[in-house]
């Protein structure tokens, strides 16, 4: 849509200062959504009110909403980058790139510190003096781990003070699951023995453990002590099971962690390959909110800072599918994190690491589908969702064909109107509709007028269709393409708030269909819910299922405009976005062009150094094209 900022915000947009810090973005109500660190913040914030950035619909969607705009400046990126992090954290912003969950891993822990080492479980990581291995993706894969382990290496569970004078073992001990030590079965250091080879064996170290039990049980054989050769085979067989379920794959021993992303639509799945000591000890797949209109490049920076500022463990190398530009910055941050040790960020382009991306890059497509898929399937979920918008809107049946328009304009160029189907809860592709607003002039656009436009020639279809006899269709035909419109959906839903309800209240009136239709409007700023005689919002729960609908049907009818009205602006020859950019002219526009094969994709994604190379254009054009483009 056409877009002005306000007067306040133009102010703030000429005075903002070409340092590194945070900016906080404001709704009318002073809540803060969303939060953003830039290298230089007054090219960084102005992007979002540039016209380069009506192609993402996230961005369009949040400037929208922006009454106030705060930041704070810091001395270096680095320092930027950790303020950001605080303060997502403090006031997780609706806006900023989250992990669906604040999943933490379970890790085994051995108690090295202590004079007689307890092993357990934990999901804190704390500098104790305690050893730590994983990140486990499951609970029960660790206990499964420590049930097999506990058979090779009997250790202590038990708080009794260990003196080696206890008059008596526990039960654990008759049955061959402690070595006793508080009895004075096996002194302090033979118990710190077993627990190194058992730490040996977590972290992928245990060739040497097996060589010295086959020894011990060739000798033990060749004694006759076959009671003891018994003993130390299934201790044999306990670690075969633990080294097997940990499959080696590099020979370098290096932790590391395999990071790919899948993407449809507005869904966003991330994929992590936990490889430790050479070995790929899990795996995990993650969802991401708040993905839409961010190029890959970006999702995979905000993940690696949203996974790692939750993460108690960060290891040596971090492997991605593409260049982040803020790679190093982000291995700076990431050495802090990890108390001074070098972190390194990689892209492999070929060769074993370039196939473990590949694996995590199929997993994530994998993920994601099934995802997609359990949603879509998820009877009760749906009927859940449907049921509580029958309730919360006082409809008289569930809303099960739920149509939605919007309008999107830019600068009043291109005006398109989208019609969105949703069937039981899931969208139905084949009966979407786009609409080119005839009736309104491009200068001056009208949202309301061009909404009823759409909603005229909609409903005027239908009626049409109402004059003409409907012969019923043999069994086994196809879907009749007239059923769109021949169909009247159990919920109009049109994106603007009170005025473009009360144009939809108008032309359901004009064709006699007010008691027909429920209608209600969802407002942008607070996704409140309108409707008709009703001068309360509804506010659905921010949880529930229902209202999650409500988002998923608005925001795809944005995005199937904004697809579409970008498709026109390509048609009408709309200026370059390079012309956006200050001190680039028609010549310098031209030389980009030139250069970059008149790809703007491919000068986004060239470096400074390679846009310098462009006749014309300097060190700060290239640095504002980074920041701004």
């Amino acid at each position: 849509m056409s877009f002005t900022p306000s007067d306040h915000i133009q102010t703030i947009l000429k005075n903002l200062p070409m340092k590194p810090g945070v900016y906080l973005m404001k709704d009318a109500r002073g809540e803060i959504i969303y939060v953003g660190k830039a290298k230089k913040l007054r090219n960084r914030v102005r992007s979002y009110f540039n016209s380069s950035a009506e192609s993402s619909l996230k961005t369009m969607q949040l400037r929208e909403r922006i009454v106030d705009i705060d930041f704070i400046v810091e001395e270096s990126e680095v320092r930027a980058l950790i303020l950001e992090e605080t303060l997502i954290k403090r006031y997780k912003p609706r806006f900023n790139i989250s992990l669906k969950d604040d999943k933490k891993y379970p890790y085994i822990k051995v108690q090295w510190h202590m004079p007689f080492p307890k092993v357990e479980t934990t999901r804190r990581l704390e500098q104790d003096g305690s050893r730590y291995f994983g990140p486990y993706v499951a609970m029960w894969a660790v206990q499964n781990t420590l049930q097999t382990l506990r058979k090779a290496f009997p250790y202590l569970t038990c708080d009794r003070d260990i003196t080696g004078k206890d008059p008596r073992a526990c039960l654990f001990h008759d049955i061959g699951l402690c070595n006793a030590p508080c009895i004075g079965a096996v002194d302090q250091a033979g118990y710190r023995a077993m627990i190194q080879e058992l730490m040996d064996v977590l972290s992928g170290k245990s060739e040497p453990v097996v060589a010295r039990l086959t020894t011990a049980m060739e000798d033990a054989a060749e004694g006759l002590d076959f009671e003891r050769a018994a003993s130390i085979r299934d201790q044999l067989r306990a670690i075969e099971y633990i080294t097997q379920r940990h499959k080696a794959i590099s020979s370098d021993f290096v932790d590391r962690d395999v990071i790919a992303l899948a993407r449809e639509n507005d869904d966003t799945c991330v994929q992590i390959l936990f490889i430790r000591n050479g070995k790929l000890i899990g795996s995990d797949s993650r969802m991401l909110n708040a993905t839409q209109g961010e190029s890959d490049e970006e999702v995979l920076t905000e993940f690696v800072k949203r996974f790692y500022s939750e993460t108690a463990e960060v290891p040596q190398e971090i492997m991605l599918p593409q260049n982040v530009e803020e790679a190093r910055i982000l291995e700076r941050w990431l050495r802090d994190k990890r108390r001074g040790q070098r972190v390194q960020i990689a892209v492999p382009q070929r060769g074993d690491k370039k196939k473990l991306v590949d694996i995590a890059s199929q997993n994530a497509e994998e993920a994601l589908h099934m995802i997609r898929a359990q949603w879509e399937a998820d009877a009760h979920k749906q009927t859940s969702a449907l049921a509580a918008l029958q309730e919360a809107l006082a409809l008289p049946k569930p809303p099960n064909r739920i149509e939605c328009y919007d309008i999107s304009t830019t600068q009043g160029t291109a005006i398109v109107a989208s019609r969105v189907v949703f069937v039981q809860g899931v969208p139905k592709k084949n009966e979407y509709r786009r609409y080119n607003i005839r009736t309104v002039s491009h200068k001056g656009s009208d949202d309301y007028q061009s909404m009823r436009e759409a909603l005229t020639r909609r409903f005027t279809r239908w009626k049409d269709l109402q004059e003409q006899p409907q012969e019923p269709a043999p069994p086994g035909a196809k879907e009749d393409r007239e059923d769109t419109w021949r169909l009247l959906p159990d919920m109009l839903m049109v994106d603007g708030g009170k005025g473009q309800l009360g144009v939809a209240m108008e032309v359901l009136a004009e064709f006699s269909l007010t008691e027909r239709v429920p209608l209600v409007s969802l407002a942008k700023q607070f996704e409140e819910i309108y409707r008709p005689n009703n001068p309360t919002p509804l506010i659905l729960p921010r949880r529930g299922d229902a209202l999650y609908l409500v988002q998923r049907i608005r925001d795809e009818a944005h995005r199937f405009a904004i697809t579409t009205h970008r498709q026109q602006r390509t048609k009408l020859g709309m200026a370059s976005q390079l012309e956006t950019v200050p001190g680039i002219g028609p010549a310098k526009r031209k030389a980009l062009l030139k250069a970059f094969g008149n790809s703007i994709d491919a000068i986004r994604r060239a470096s400074v150094e390679e846009l310098t190379a462009v006749p014309g254009i300097t060190q700060k054009i290239a640095e504002t094209i980074k920041e701004t483009v």
